[in-house]
């Protein structure tokens, strides 16, 4: 598990990306590059970092079920992703 403080700060990072991403469009499209700078660095979108939703792992997580790999796993033996199954050939 992640440590709280971690996931809290990402947390924080998405709502600041979401409050400036109007505001990033529009000075962008002006070519406003001094105004982009005066921007939260914490709004960039490129500072964001995929975390499992479960967990909060940084790590080996698979972006089309939203959780780490080793939750995958686990999810998947138990039958709690619909389409999922163990492969056997």
């Amino acid at each position: 598990m992640a440590k709280e403080s971690m996931k809290a700060r990402e947390r924080k990072r998405e709502r600041l990306v979401a409050k400036y991403a109007k505001k990033r469009a529009e000075l962008k499209a002006a070519g406003d590059y001094e105004g982009l700078q005066k921007l939260p660095k914490n709004a960039s979108p490129v500072r964001l970092h995929n975390r499992c939703k479960i967990t909060g792992r940084p790590k080996g997580y698979m972006r089309q079920f939203g959780v780490s790999r080793i939750n995958f796993r686990e999810m998947a033996n138990n039958g709690l992703i619909p389409g999922v199954k163990k492969a056997s050939w």
